[in-house]
């Protein structure tokens, strides 16, 4: 179905301006054509739709509780229904793959890999992998580079989280939590933990051949969680062209000085701040370092934090929505949407600025979610 958007004012070429904007065959069209459905954007905003980089609220619907596992197919079908609501038409699920048991299993992988075609078939959102390798999962390898070789990976992220899990295995309350997500005993999961620790020689070759696999298969990487310079220098040169959630301030200018995309967390500029006491995502935004805000683990906390960017009066809402779309897509290397032009992927979201709120959103130039009450602005 054609569609033309009337009375809105619509993010167009970096600027916002009142205008009509024409949908058509899936992609946003010149001008609107016969027979198109007039939907009354009058009072609202017309943007496009939000690139989620990287978000693993997903694993709620998973496991909503510890040790509590969910159908796959229902957890998936859960978070497609969410995504849309919040506007998020391309989402990357943060997918991490873990030598832990439970949620983070290799066995979780596997189910979640078999449940995702049909998932993406039904779902209005495009439904793609960032696939969080933890370092040390080496008995996963050969699944990953499967994974990756088969196309059910789309963004490659190499984690290292295990030393600080390391650090903790004396911390009786990290433990618990620990366990309590693999579905395992204090004692059982720290002799896992320190089996696994004693196998970091093998990193060093695994990892090559993942960054080897990455770029065979022309997806993007990225590294977490960068804690120092080295750590960025050594990514870099495996390949990773993007920039997660450094833990310092001057690994984030120092990726930007590379030219690098730098990603922070949406709930940190939501919340003010990161719940860890790290770098602040709204200030480094401000002076360009950071690049793309993420959901991370609160889907909804993507269009609120443009908007708080906004709010704080150091950047116009066309930046700041550059950093929960446009850029995130060119990040990703999708040239076929994250703007609003002709030939592109029709995704839009249409925004009440009074809340702010989605009023619609539009997923290949389909209706795919109206919000109660705005059925009045169908034509």
């Amino acid at each position: 179905m054609a569609w033309t958007l009337n009375g809105g004012t619509v993010l167009r070429d970096g600027a916002m301006a009142e205008g009509a904007l024409a949908l058509a065959g899936g992609q946003v069209a010149e001008a609107p054509v016969a027979g198109a459905r007039p939907f009354d954007a009058s009072g609202l905003l017309v943007l496009p739709g939000l690139v989620d980089i990287h978000g693993d609220a997903h694993e709620r619907q998973m496991q909503p509780r510890p040790g509590v596992d969910l159908p796959i197919g229902l957890a998936l079908r859960d978070s497609a229904a969410q995504l849309i609501a919040c506007g998020i038409t391309t989402a990357f699920l943060g997918v991490t793959l873990s030598w832990e048991p439970g949620l983070r299993s290799l066995d979780s992988w596997r189910a979640l890999k078999a449940a995702l075609p049909a998932a993406r078939a039904a779902s209005a959102t495009d439904l793609r992998v960032h696939l969080r390798f933890e370092a040390d999962n080496l008995d996963a390898l050969e699944d990953a580079l499967e994974g990756i070789g088969d196309g059910s990976v789309h963004l490659l992220g190499f984690n290292d989280h295990t030393p600080a899990i390391a650090r903790r295995l004396d911390d009786a309350t990290h433990i618990a939590k620990y366990a309590g997500r693999a579905g395992m005993k204090a004692d059982a999961f720290r002799a896992l933990a320190e089996s696994v620790v004693a196998r970091r020689g093998e990193i060093p070759a695994a990892r090559a051949r993942l960054a080897e696999a990455a770029r065979r298969a022309g997806i993007p990487v990225l590294s977490h969680d960068d804690a120092t310079l080295d750590d960025r220098a050594h990514y870099r040169a495996h390949g990773a062209t993007i920039c997660e959630f450094p833990m310092a301030e001057e690994v984030a200018v120092a990726a930007r000085g590379a030219g690098e995309h730098v990603v922070m967390g949406a709930p940190n500029v939501v919340r003010g701040g990161s719940h860890l006491g790290w770098a602040s995502a709204a200030p480094l935004a401000e002076r360009g370092i950071v690049t793309v805000l993420a959901s991370d683990y609160v889907w909804p906390a993507m269009l609120e934090a443009a908007f708080a960017m906004v709010r704080r009066g150091a950047m116009d809402l066309p930046r700041a929505w550059a950093l929960v779309s446009g850029n995130p897509a060119e990040a990703c290397g999708l040239a076929d949407r994250g703007r609003l032009a002709p030939g592109l992927r029709a995704d839009v979201v249409v925004v009440d600025p009074a809340g702010p709120a989605p009023v619609a959103v539009f997923a290949r130039g389909e209706l795919a979610w109206l919000a109660p009450g705005a059925a009045s602005r169908l034509g």
